[in-house]
């Protein structure tokens, strides 16, 4: 937005400085424009002349002199200084930052949004949690995080594509169907014995009860896939009722199972064995991982004949590949860290470009209540589901509190904090300052102040408090923060960010009074209420919260 305009300033005053032979047309490199991080260094600087001074062999503060002539003559700078080593300190007019509101108006909704990624193709694969059990809070977490990663790309020009993998073969669906049939036989009063690694939560009773009424004795003799099947449908079905209810939903799921069904794991051990990267021994079949950086090489077929976990993510990335993806996106829990590197090993192996998918690690959830820990365990079943966390908090408090930290930080959610009506809650606290800029809105309805346009300059020139500066700075920053959050899978800044807008909106309002005797001071500060609500309201639902009129 401003900052924009400000780079634009200085590629004008660049091609100028060209044209009069101040420096050559190779000398503008890749130069940065940002904000200073102390007071009083200006509202931008650049360190162009830095950059330059060593592509062409030149005096950098001579370079910079230059450019700061050639700058002052701009209309938005009302002072331009060089600073330390040939750093250009801009500082721009107060007028200026209030031509932020015209663009939030006239924009609404789609202020913030961009074309910064050009369309380009991206699958975010997240959630994929085993269908052996409902959600967890871990699970939770990746939802959410998955979620808004997918909501900033969409709002930053990717073409997103949202996709679950169901790990729907292997062991742990053995584990299933065997917990299942376990169950079906107690509740049928036959002897059974339950397996000493099975699922023990009330969900697998639940599944039981439902089949044994649906099917009765003829279960005694059926096979385990049976039980394997009806389980792992009943379970996925509610976890689909669950991400749904928070919001989320997905595009595509890919069946673990297609993988064997249709050759493509088979398919993946020819190619890498055609090309001498695959080797037997000892009954099991090995990767020569450490031709692509490994410690040392992996087996991918265990000598009982049954693949390991590695191999059919491999197969599934090259199915991405081939879908056409020119970015893939992995939202995985910390504890997937050791394969990783396996499994883009084998994408390196298949001659495919590992640099296109990135791998987002998120640590996992300790939840609090009353300052002591929440046990869970998802095989004992006394773990805490979503829906049980949304039960009590809600979705966007718990939304909230999962964005409230980076991925690789660990979350102490604190249940007393987020059921809190409060402004220490954090999320209420956010969306509070939403309802209180709409309460001003209604109440200058009913004094008859007069709506204004944000094109009538001689309004928002009148925004010079400090604070109303902070905030139409905060304002202008939106565009660059979500295109920023895309490109760097960092949707945490978005909470963070409205925590900051919503604390800089408290603080003004317990200052200055927004509807006051002087109309076009009531008006100008209206304008700038208007323009934060869209703001908040903007970056609220782009991570898939509610932004309240009344609290």
């Amino acid at each position: 937005m401003i900052k924009s305009q400000v780079r634009a300033c200085i590629e004008r005053c660049v091609a100028a400085g060209c044209k009069q032979g101040y420096w050559p047309n190779e000398a503008a490199g890749a130069y940065t424009v940002e904000v200073p991080k102390r007071e009083g260094q200006g509202d931008f600087s650049t360190n162009f002349a830095l950059v330059s001074a060593g592509k062409i062999k030149a005096k950098p503060r001579e370079i910079a002199a230059h450019l700061a002539e050639l700058l002052k003559a701009e209309p938005m700078f009302a002072r331009v200084e060089i600073a330390g080593p040939g750093f250009i300190n801009l500082f721009l007019y107060k007028s200026v930052w209030a031509t932020v509101l015209a663009p939030i108006y006239q924009q609404d909704k789609q202020f913030g949004s961009s074309n910064a990624g050009s369309g380009r193709r991206v699958m975010v694969e997240f959630v994929s949690a085993n269908p052996t059990g409902p959600l967890s809070v871990g699970h939770g977490r990746n939802a959410v995080l998955g979620d808004a990663i997918a909501r900033v790309l969409d709002a930053a020009g990717y073409a997103v594509h949202r996709e679950y993998y169901f790990n729907d073969a292997g062991r742990q669906m053995r584990v299933l169907g065997e917990s299942t049939r376990a169950r079906c036989m107690e509740l049928l009063g036959l002897p059974v014995e339950f397996p000493e690694d099975g699922y023990q939560g009330d969900y697998i009773l639940d599944i039981a009860r439902n089949l044994v009424t649906e099917q009765g004795a003829a279960l005694a003799d059926a096979p385990l896939e049976v039980f394997t099947a009806y389980a792992r449908e009943s379970i996925f079905v509610d976890i689909k009722a669950t991400l749904a209810r928070i919001g989320i939903h997905f595009d595509s799921y890919f069946n673990e199972r297609t993988l064997y069904e249709e050759g493509l794991i088979d398919q993946v051990v020819d190619d890498l064995r055609a090309k001498g990267l695959v080797y037997e021994q000892e009954g099991a079949t090995w990767f020569k991982s450490t031709q692509f950086g490994q410690e040392q090489d992996r087996v991918i077929i265990k000598s009982s004949g049954e693949p390991t976990y590695r191999l059919p993510d491999i197969a599934y990335h090259r199915e991405k590949f081939l879908r056409g993806f020119d970015w893939m996106v992995n939202v995985f829990g910390s504890d997937h860290i050791a394969t990783v590197p396996d499994v883009l090993a084998g994408v390196r192996g298949l001659g495919l470009d590992a640099d296109r998918i990135t791998v987002v690690l998120y640590q996992f959830v300790t939840l609090l209540r009353g300052g002591k820990q929440v046990k869970m365990s998802t095989r004992k079943a006394t773990f805490v589901t979503v829906d049980e966390l949304v039960d009590e908090v809600g979705s966007d408090a718990m939304r909230f509190f999962f964005l409230m930290r980076k991925p690789d930080s660990l979350i102490e959610f604190d249940l007393d904090l987020a059921k809190k009506q409060s402004q220490e809650n954090p999320v209420y606290y956010v969306q509070y300052a939403h309802a209180r800029l709409c309460s001003i809105e209604r109440q200058a309805q009913e004094q008859g102040v007069a709506s204004a346009s944000p094109d009538q300059a001689e309004l928002p020139a009148l925004l010079l408090e400090p604070e109303e500066m902070a905030l139409l700075k905060s304002m202008a920053a939106y565009p660059e923060l979500v295109a920023g959050a895309a490109r760097d899978l960092a949707p945490h800044r978005l909470v963070f960010y409205l925590m900051e807008l919503a604390g800089q909106f408290h603080s003004y309002y317990n200052k200055h009074k927004v509807l006051g005797d002087d109309t076009s001071l009531s008006q100008a500060r209206l304008l700038l209420v208007g323009g934060l609500k869209r703001v908040l309201r903007n970056g609220l639902e782009l991570i898939g919260l509610a932004a309240p009129e009344r609290m």
